[in-house]
């Protein structure tokens, strides 16, 4: 099972993926710390101490990733101020860092189901019903679409 290419891609020799949107993306945010960091930013972590020490790495490497994912604009820095203390930033989730969270949950899905004996330690579920939460390929008409049910077409507009 694999996408269906338009025509004009079925000769994968005469085109380059070039401006690939994957590449960018992954370019991006692909690191390791990046997507941890933007993991613990859904369960609500904002400051830079709780960042460092939730994903294990060293303060230098949570600055860099946390510059790096504020500058690319899915976490945005904001000010806060403890009494008696000073001015101080906390990172806090954009719509762009929002609009990343079906990527980073189709991964846990994904590690859930190849990589733990036991289905992973934690799972998503909607907070009203308790039922799973799930990553789907739909089409706009919200139906399930199967990767062989897929075509790539040449954006034209």
């Amino acid at each position: 099972m694999v996408m269906q290419l338009e025509p004009a891609l079925a000769d994968r020799d005469r085109w380059k993926a070039d401006r690939c949107s994957i590449d960018k993306a992954i370019s991006a945010i692909g690191t390791r710390s990046a997507i941890l960091l933007m993991r613990e930013a859904y369960y609500g972590t904002t400051r830079f101490d709780d960042f460092a020490r939730r994903v294990g790495v060293t303060e230098a490497v949570a600055a860099a990733r946390l510059k790096e994912l504020t500058a690319l604009g899915v976490l945005a820095k904001q000010p806060y101020r403890e009494p008696g203390q000073r001015t101080r930033y906390e990172y806090v989730l954009t719509d762009m860092g929002r609009d990343l969270l079906p990527v980073v949950l189709g991964l846990m899905h994904w590690g859930d189901k190849y990589l733990q004996d036991d289905n992973g330690p934690l799972k998503v579920v909607d907070k009203q019903s308790g039922s799973p939460v799930r990553v789907r390929i739909q089409n706009e008409d919200g139906e399930d679409v199967a990767l062989d049910d897929m075509r790539v077409d040449v954006r034209r507009d």
